[in-house]
């Protein structure tokens, strides 16, 4: 069964002669699925081919022409999935659409710090970029009506929304999946950099952040906990953002003296791993974690909403030194749009006084399980 993504309509709505197009996104989340789809609607020659495929290695990153052209030949369009693993592979691109004004170029990476860094300045002025996630509520929604996507809440919750994930329907091949992703999956991109060292304590650096939802992180805190230095997990949770493992979610200020903005706040790309990683996938009535699981999931939803529907914003949360905070602070069309996240409707959530004395002009809401898909979808 396939659940129609909405960045193949995106997708189809860039390609151009003059431009390659960059689709991110963790890996196992269906960038490889959308590059079929796509193509099945093509009615012109293409290549698909595989950054891993050690031919395509070679050619793609041969910056010749001549090889170029003899290997493009008379398809239309050239669909590379994997392509950070090809040295060079900007400067190709760059080399292809100068060259070959007839030829569409799409390339998939599943981490921005390898397919960013080799088509950045090659590629200025050429490209779009489309970032992929776990499948979106708003995309569920196509398939299904409100009543099951109550149903599906807390399975959602639980065991996250991978594609594969989100098609089967066995709780334990659920947990199965999840931690075989976390095994072969998670910190390939990451393992693989060169010079990368403690790479054993990922996993442990990942736990600790799993229990810190919600919360400021402090890496000189992280450091001591894991025997790392500060900037050495500074460094480990760039590149596990860069990654698409995690999320990096920065305080809100405008410089008043009770606002504290220094340690930022780390969601992680699906909450099924974030579950894995700590091994609980108990039902939610017997959990203490409701609060985090739930915040996780808005936060992630609402960042797939923002990037499938072009709203452009910054995020960030709010916090005082006396412990007043605000979630989820969107700056948007010159205003500030703050979010109160609850699990249950009964709980007390308005907007912290101090906050709207600072900012009287900004909008307040709380999201709670009954409404939140006004906020995600």
């Amino acid at each position: 069964m396939y659940i129609p993504q909405h960045q193949l309509s995106t997708l189809q709505k860039l390609v151009a002669p003059d431009k390659v197009v960059l689709i991110y996104g963790p890996r196992r989340t269906g960038k490889t699925t959308l590059l079929e789809h796509f193509i099945q609607g093509l009615h012109e020659p293409h290549h698909l081919v595989s950054g891993e495929d050690i031919f395509i290695q070679q050619v793609l990153a041969s910056q010749s022409i001549d090889k170029l052209k003899d290997f493009v030949g008379q398809k239309k369009w050239l669909v590379i999935d994997e392509a950070q693993k090809i040295p060079n592979i900007g400067l190709n691109l760059k080399l292809i659409v100068d060259h070959m004004p007839d030829v569409r170029v799409i390339a998939t990476g599943s981490s921005s710090f390898d397919l960013a860094a080799r088509t950045g300045e090659p590629l200025t002025g050429r490209k779009w970029t489309l970032r992929l996630f776990p499948l979106a509520q708003m995309e569920l929604a196509q398939s299904e009506n409100t009543a099951q996507t109550a149903a599906r809440l807390e399975s959602r919750l639980i065991y996250g929304s991978y594609p594969e994930v989100v098609l089967c329907e066995d709780d334990q091949l659920r947990q199965r999946y999840l931690k075989e992703i976390i095994s072969s999956y998670l910190y390939k991109d990451v393992l693989e950099l060169e010079g990368l060292r403690h790479s054993d304590k990922l996993v442990r650096l990942l736990q600790l952040l799993a229990f810190q939802i919600g919360k400021g992180v402090s890496c000189t805190e992280l450091g001591a906990q894991l025997g790392l230095s500060k900037n050495t997990v500074d460094r480990y949770l760039d590149l596990l953002e860069k990654a698409f493992v995690i999320y990096k979610l920065r305080g809100f200020s405008r410089n008043l003296r009770k606002e504290v903005s220094k340690n930022p706040r780390y969601y992680f790309y699906d909450t099924g791993i974030r579950n894995a990683l700590i091994q609980n996938f108990n039902p939610l009535n017997l959990r203490d974690d409701i609060g985090s699981i739930w915040e996780n999931y808005l936060v992630m939803e609402r960042l797939k909403k923002q990037e499938y529907t072009g709203m452009s914003c910054a995020n960030y949360f709010w916090r005082t030194y006396d412990k007043k905070e605000v979630d989820w602070v969107e700056e948007r069309e010159g205003r500030l749009f703050a979010y109160e996240f609850k699990w249950s409707p009964s709980a007390k959530a308005g907007p912290p006084g101090g906050f709207m004395r600072a900012y009287p002009d900004a909008h307040f809401e709380r999201v709670d399980h009954e409404n939140y898909l006004k906020f995600i979808a």
